[in-house]
């Protein structure tokens, strides 16, 4: 996975998602060989050459600027998510000098306070392949409560959401709302695709996910990018029944994530929360980090 093919790709299917009429272009009932806008009406749209755009569609050009990008994205009506994916897949195109490869993710000593302050609140660490780093009681009960109740060690071991949410079927029931939950993690993994493209053990996922699962390989075809801070999920939770929480990722930067979820006070998903804080006392799902874990979340 080049980035000169992704960023191809990326704009072929964007371009082939966009319908002449979204942008005012008349066809007068023409028929069309392919979907979406052709290439000579996108680079019309973007002010840019056809012959300009079709040798950076096709990845013989390795000089877009930033204006020529921004010109594109608006042309592909991107919002800023996808605007700044784009650019991602730009740099990773033009040469460079070799970079070093991302540093191991570790929970900071912060985030184990925070997570110990949220101690009445689901929370989870995240790491930017979506690795769990960490999570306390409340966060391991709700997300993965079928499983060893640590982030295992060594880090080889360690759960994986996007691996659950595709290969597990404990996670898939979780959410009502199974195919939004999925397309939210391809396009979350997308966007660190194109900002980690020396990420061995992260292109080893998409892999992975690509060959074991079908749906996986026609989200990621799909070229969908999606940045989700905030999100409302219906859960179906073996334990407690239904209930609805909205799933916050508290960011400073870069490194990992502390993923919370909460719910809407005085409401049946609260008491549902309520109801699964007492089922699982300290004594039988203890925080902190585990020494084993299942091999189906390994990473």
């Amino acid at each position: 996975m080049t980035g000169k093919s992704q960023l191809g790709d990326f704009l072929q299917a964007r371009r082939s998602q966009l319908r002449p009429g979204d942008v005012g272009i008349p066809t007068y009932g023409e028929r069309r060989r392919v979907p979406g806008l052709r290439r000579e009406e996108l680079a019309l749209l973007a002010g840019v050459s056809s012959s300009y755009y079709t040798r950076l569609e096709q990845g013989q050009s390795l000089s877009a600027s930033p204006e020529v990008l921004d010109a594109i994205a608006g042309a592909l009506r991107l919002d800023e998510s996808e605007q700044r994916y784009l650019h991602d897949l730009a740099r990773v195109e033009r040469p460079r000098s070799r970079r070093r490869r991302p540093a191991p993710e570790r929970v900071t000593e912060a985030t184990a306070q925070l997570l110990d302050v949220l101690a009445d609140v689901p929370a989870i660490v995240l790491g930017r392949r979506s690795d769990v780093l960490a999570w306390n009681r409340l966060g391991h009960a709700l997300f993965a409560g079928h499983l060893d109740p640590g982030a295992p060690e060594p880090p080889a071991q360690r759960p994986n959401m996007a691996r659950l949410v595709f290969l597990d079927r404990h996670t898939r029931d979780l959410y009502a709302d199974w195919p939004g939950k999925a397309r939210a993690v391809v396009g979350s993994l997308r966007l660190v695709a194109a900002q980690h493209p020396q990420d061995t053990a992260l292109h080893s996922l998409l892999g992975e996910l690509s060959a074991r699962s079908s749906e996986f390989a026609s989200m990621w075809a799909d070229h969908r990018v999606r940045a989700c801070t905030v999100a409302t999920h219906e859960m179906r939770h073996p334990l407690v029944g239904p209930l609805t929480v909205v799933q916050q990722t508290l960011s400073h930067g870069p490194g990992p994530a502390v993923v919370v979820a909460t719910t809407e006070a005085g409401s049946p998903s609260r008491a549902a929360l309520t109801l699964l804080a007492q089922a699982v006392t300290p004594s039988t799902v203890p925080a902190g980090p585990a020494r084993t874990g299942p091999r189906a979340g390994a990473a």
